[in-house]
């Protein structure tokens, strides 16, 4: 199999320069209208393509990748999370999955930063004051928010991105930091960062600030829920950049309108592009459109590193980011 005859579908527009790399390779199609695709178009995709690259938008179940017109081999998907890809039957089928590690661990951090600095210094709020007309000047105890330096930040998840938040925030604020996962990190893995691993209920009740950086998975559906929102400070503020289905949105908003924490900042949602209705009102939680990775270099280097394992696929190569 030859890059020149390789049949590749985008299911989603990409980066231009990254399209047109991978238009100089391989045959490549490309959703023209950029919208999520259908199962019917996923069906359609799927016997068609080598090679399909799905994102997040995209369900690719069990019966879609069992049909008997299938002749994907590999699901190149631009993105790291692949809670979207039944995985079971994609090995089941012979079929790979590789994702996109790394390349976005920074500007997501940054993002998980951007919501926990707009949701403790109200920023949010401040910015439809002054646009609204409504601000009237400065004084001395308006707008009064919760400084960010010296505090504490549960990180619940300690990958790639949860140790580059963790790093941000301590290096770059001071904040002491908490983390828990399946398993402590080994100090190599830290890198002299002073992290102390530690139960998620312990983390929930000690923290000032918590960031889920977990993958979504049966075991983490609604980790966030009535009860462990329960377990944290009134003062404390929510932060999600991982998965939408992590957190009960509902309990997450009647959380949030009794005082139960004081804010939350999220990027995700259990339903997108739909957001729990009850968030949209209340000026204590900051609404970010899935805006994680979305910087040009780190949209780029996600293509590039996609179309890195579709050249290893044609090659007969080993897959750089084979995840099944």
């Amino acid at each position: 199999m030859t890059d020149s005859k390789l049949r590749v579908l985008l299911t989603r527009r990409w980066p231009q320069t990254v399209e047109d790399a991978m238009a100089q390779v391989f045959e490549l199609r490309v959703n023209p209208d950029n919208k999520p695709m259908t199962q019917a178009e996923l069906a359609q995709g799927l016997a068609w393509a080598d090679v399909l690259c799905p994102t997040v938008t995209d369900v690719l179940s069990a019966e879609l990748l069992s049909a008997p017109s299938v002749r994907t081999r590999l699901l190149a998907n631009f993105g790291v999370g692949f809670n979207h890809i039944d995985m079971a039957a994609a090995k089941t089928a012979g079929i790979a999955v590789t994702n996109t590690p790394g390349v976005l661990t920074d500007a997501t951090a940054e993002i998980a930063m951007t919501l926990l600095l707009n949701t403790a210094r109200r920023a949010g709020e401040g910015e439809r004051l002054v646009r609204a007309g409504q601000w009237e000047g400065w004084h001395p105890i308006h707008m009064l928010s919760t400084q960010v330096t010296g505090k504490t930040l549960g990180i619940v998840g300690m990958g790639r991105i949860g140790l580059a938040f963790a790093r941000q925030a301590h290096y770059g604020f001071g904040m002491r930091v908490l983390y828990s996962a399946r398993t402590p990190r080994s100090d190599e893995t830290l890198q002299g960062l002073p992290a102390r691993y530690c139960s998620l209920s312990e983390l929930l009740a000690a923290s000032d600030f918590v960031s889920l950086h977990c993958p979504a998975s049966p075991e983490t559906h609604h980790l966030i829920n009535a009860q462990s929102l329960a377990l944290m400070k009134p003062t404390a503020h929510l932060i999600n950049t991982a998965r939408g289905d992590v957190v009960n949105e509902a309990d997450l908003a009647d959380a949030l309108q009794h005082g139960v924490i004081a804010g939350a900042g999220l990027d995700v949602y259990e339903a997108e592009p739909m957001v729990t209705p009850s968030l949209l009102d209340l000026p204590n939680v900051v609404l970010l459109p899935h805006m994680g990775s979305g910087t040009t270099q780190t949209r780029v280097a996600m293509g590039e590193c996609a179309m890195a394992n579709i050249r290893a696929f044609s090659n007969g190569q080993a897959l750089l980011n084979q995840v099944v």
